[in-house]
């Protein structure tokens, strides 16, 4: 049963407070930026009510189509025990229809999503926090020169506190962003009440009349109206942070309305007074409360960039846990939240490659331009999989789900080619990150069943090793050999005999298998089959959200508690044979070489660890 089915009222609404300051910071600061681009940015548009009206209404049906309707009331059905996010689905297909011809395509989009999720994550902190700083040159110009110092210690003390997990950072973030949410809805609204014909644009027929009139700007357009969903993509992965009733209702009750009249107060502010659209959402605001709302802002955008940096670490572990990284540290940060997690490697390389953008890029204007390329190209790749789990797991009434998946695949293959047209500009930046990851997971995938088959193929059978160590020497303790393999003898045993001539009389072999469910239940944990002679092998079973802690499952075994562990450390020789590319091998060992350690990895007693080393060619 997941956490959704049996959460008490109470549960649910702390944890859609939650939710509010993790998932819907990155989208729920948009209006500092989103609607100014249309008029501002590369490809300009005229300050009249045709189009002023023609890109709200496109705003509000992205919000409406995209967001509520493709992931809240589609998408996030599609869970895997509770999870979300581009892995989760995959593994939900792999489980569902472990053989099914599209697995492979999906399997390559799932990854392709989540790579992409990390170039994301990269511009977010940096475009946020810009973009609210920025702010400050209404106050006096002359605090332009405070714009980088005063966002690079912002993007520090973000990343700083990113070890106190979600848990403790939602507590402290929901009610900051409460408010940023009701402010920006009030002063929107007021807007709205002064200048009530902008709520003409609720309907579709002005962007519809956009298109028709002007189809080229209105195309480009899309490319600024997609930085108003960024964040999008956090509702699914953060899914297993928060549950999906708290996300859902965070945003249907507050998010989204807020969002709506944030955007029209702007429309309406800009058709009374066109020389607003240097600074449509500050200006809303009366002069004195300028300050306040500067300062909210600057705490908004902060915890912005937390549902991304929230869903890279929930990703990472699900990668290093199916096998698509090599291992990392991944520390759990709530003893109620399983899913609430915090990487710090991954921490350490995302701070550094804001602070590189931030000095890079130096303004959330040059930014706009490599911002939604990445995140387009995420939304596509997830309705294409949300497709076959449509039509193909759930099999929804094709009358209808046809035509409602036709109108989602079209928006947001639109959006991905408006944002296209920004790639010299800018978007590069994510695809090139993207591109990088999706080398690493392969190569690290490919590597690791290298490695399996090479240990396989040459592993001792386990009849010969019994039949060959009848008569050795036993030593009257339990040894236990971590494997991959589950056939045959780990080499780790046979360099331990060959080198001491005796053997142990109680032998383990055991092996980690993560499963395709984020969680295992405690019956289903270990396995374990008697092989002879005192020899047993024993299978470990983890979901993909979990971490493992191998002492703690042996508990039950009779002798594992004294029982002494034996690693494989493997030097890896990059050959000429069939495999990979020689690049592709020197970074596999690269990779290998700074993955955790298994002592720390598994949880292992330091004082109960024996190392072996091989070499093993690939």
């Amino acid at each position: 049963m997941t956490r959704d089915s049996d959460e008490p009222q109470s549960g649910v609404w702390k944890l859609a407070l939650g939710a509010t300051g993790i998932v819907f910071g990155d989208i729920g600061t948009s209006p500092l930026y989103a609607f100014r681009e249309s008029f501002i940015g590369q490809h300009r548009l005229p300050l009249d009510g045709f189009h002023v009206l023609g890109v709200l209404s496109m705003l509000v049906w992205a919000l409406i189509l995209v967001v509520t309707v493709k992931y809240v009331f589609v998408t996030m059905r599609a869970d895997n025990r509770g999870e979300g996010g581009s892995f989760a689905l995959l593994a939900f297909v792999q489980r569902v229809v472990p053989h099914a011809r599209a697995l492979r395509w999906i399997g390559v989009a799932a990854l392709a999503a989540t790579a992409l999720l990390y170039g994301d994550a990269v511009i977010t902190p940096a475009i946020s926090i810009l973009s609210a700083v920025e702010g400050m040159t209404l106050l006096d110009p002359r605090f332009g020169h405070w714009i980088l110092p005063s966002t690079l210690i912002l993007v520090v003390l973000l990343f700083a506190f990113q070890r106190y997990g979600t848990d403790r950072i939602g507590g402290m973030f929901g009610p900051v962003m409460v408010l940023w949410f009701v402010v920006a809805g009030v002063l929107g609204g007021l807007q709205v009440i002064a200048h009530p014909a902008v709520l003409a644009a609720a309907s579709p027929v002005y962007a519809a009349r956009f298109f028709l009139a002007d189809p080229a700007r209105a195309f480009l357009t899309l490319g600024t109206v997609v930085l108003a969903i960024t964040g999008a993509e956090a509702l699914y992965a953060d899914m297993g942070h928060f549950g999906r009733r708290a996300i859902s209702r965070a945003w249907l009750g507050l998010a989204l309305p807020a969002l709506l009249l944030c955007y029209a107060g702007q429309s309406a502010l800009v058709l009374a007074d066109p020389k607003a659209i240097g600074s449509p959402f500050y200006l809303m605001a009366p002069p004195a409360l300028l300050v306040p709302l500067l300062l909210l802002a600057a705490a908004a955008t902060v915890i912005a960039s937390q549902s991304i940096i929230s869903g890279a670490f929930s990703v990472t572990q699900q990668a290093v846990q199916l096998g698509y990284l090599p291992r990392l540290a991944v520390r759990h940060t709530s003893a109620q939240e399983r899913g609430q997690v915090y990487a710090p490697t991954i921490n350490a390389m995302l701070f550094v490659a804001v602070i590189a953008i931030v000095l890079g890029f130096r303004s959330s204007a040059a930014l706009a331009a490599a911002f939604g390329l990445a995140v387009t190209a995420t939304m596509v790749l997830t309705t294409l999989m949300i497709g076959y789990v449509v039509f193909r797991i759930w099999r929804w009434n094709p009358l209808w789900a046809v035509p409602l998946y036709a109108v989602l695949l079209a928006l947001d293959v639109g959006l991905f080619a408006a944002s296209s047209t920004k790639f010299v500009d800018g978007g590069w930046l994510p695809v090139a990150v993207a591109t990088v990851l999706m080398v690493i997971f392969s190569t690290w995938r490919r590597g690791r069943r290298l490695i399996q088959a090479k240990i396989g193929a040459d592993s001792m059978p386990i009849e010969l090793f019994l039949q060959s160590t009848a008569n050795v020497h036993r030593v009257p303790a339990t040894a236990i050999y971590l494997t991959t393999v589950q056939e045959g003898v780990p080499p780790a045993l046979l360099h331990n005999l060959k080198a001491n001539q005796v053997r142990h009389a109680r032998i383990l072999f055991v092996t980690v298998e993560t499963m395709l469910t984020p969680y295992v239940a405690a019956g289903e944990r270990l396995s374990e089959v008697s092989l002879g002679d005192g020899v047993s092998r024993i299978v470990i079973r983890y979901g993909f959200f979990e971490s493992p802690d191998i002492p703690a499952a042996l508990t039950h075994i009779e002798g594992a508690e004294q029982a002494t562990y034996f690693l494989s450390r493997q030097t890896l020789v990059p050959t000429r044979k069939p495999g990979m590319a020689r690049w592709r091998e020197h970074l596999f060992s690269a990779m290998v070489r700074n993955a955790e350690q298994p002592m720390t990895f598994f949880c292992l007693p330091i004082n109960r660890v024996v190392e072996l080393g091989s070499q093993v060619e690939i």
